[in-house]
């Protein structure tokens, strides 16, 4: 009969995401994740398999974690505009890990195209938050709040690679001034 876990899957997957998010792929090593997850390196492999397969259940989890946050900030929102300003403000000032950038951006500046399933799996993710962006932004101008001027898709399309330029920001030394400046343009934009 085999030993039973002494620990929570999801809650080290959750540590193995935040490492992963915080220093990359590459410079985290097998001996990074056992000291940060607190758990033996057979626990690990037993688990969750090699490092690279943990790094891909890593990018899940966080596909997961984006989706729970940017439901929050929308589900708060009575309107679409304030939907969009949600999550702009949420990418700007409100995540406790804005500092680490996106672990999609990341692990596609690291990986780049190199790396057909990491890429998959941001690609995937990317469509993801692409349809619920549009999904804002149709609800948007079928109640008036946002012009009509713009094909939606298209709007969509610039939003979405606003926002993963804004997270590339979060990281440098863009204020916070310059990042406001953007999302209130395109606020304006779209607004009628």
């Amino acid at each position: 009969m085999g030993r039973s876990k002494e620990f929570d899957e999801q809650e080290v997957l959750q540590k193995a995401m935040e490492l992963f998010w915080r220093q990359g792929y590459e410079k985290t090593s097998m001996n990074d994740l056992v000291e940060h997850l607190g758990i033996h390196r057979k626990s690990i492999y037993d688990t969750y398999g090699n490092k690279y397969s943990l790094y891909l259940k890593a990018i899940e989890q966080y596909s997961q974690y984006t989706t729970e946050k940017l439901m929050n900030q929308t589900l708060q929102a009575k309107t679409a505009y304030q939907a969009v300003k949600n999550i702009f403000d949420y990418i700007i000032e409100g995540n406790e890990n804005s500092h680490n950038g996106c672990l999609f951006v990341n692990a596609a500046t690291e990986f780049g195209p190199w790396n057909q399933e990491v890429l998959a799996k941001v690609e995937d993710a990317f469509k993801q938050e692409e349809k619920f962006i549009l999904e804002i932004l149709v609800q948007g101008q079928k109640d008036g709040e946002f012009s009509q001027e713009y094909d939606t898709e298209l709007l969509g399309d610039v939003l979405h690679t606003t926002l993963v330029g804004l997270r590339v920001s979060v990281k440098t030394a863009n204020s916070e001034e310059k990042m406001r400046n953007v999302a209130n343009f395109f606020l304006n934009l779209i607004s009628n």
